[in-house]
């Protein structure tokens, strides 16, 4: 994949990802550079950021670190195959101590 297609794809998943949070009444500040906070009444942002060098979207929780890499169809779990909004559901969910579905 190209850096111009990493980023065309990443881009849209961050916009999708702004747009599943308003949704969901989450608190979010955009940031330079395909960076997203996402705020918790707790104090414990999640950061989700797209990491061109390795072509792949990367979020920091409060249960760890977790990378996503485009299959073709859809950014998944480096390690254990999960789905990027899946798995963001379930971490907002963890973090917010209450169901979040991010579709």
């Amino acid at each position: 994949m190209t850096e111009s297609e990493f980023l065309a794809l990443a881009d849209s998943a961050l916009a999708r990802l702004e747009a599943a949070l308003e949704a969901a009444d989450l608190d979010f500040e955009p940031g330079v550079g395909g960076v997203l906070e996402i705020e918790f009444a707790h104090g414990n942002p999640m950061v989700v950021n797209r990491h061109t060098a390795a072509r792949e979207i990367w979020v920091a929780a409060r249960s760890g670190g977790f990378h996503y890499r485009w299959d073709g169809a859809a950014w998944r779990d480096t390690r254990g195959g999960e789905e990027l909004f899946a798995a963001l559901s379930r971490l907002c969910s963890e973090q917010a101590g209450a169901v979040v579905t991010l579709a």
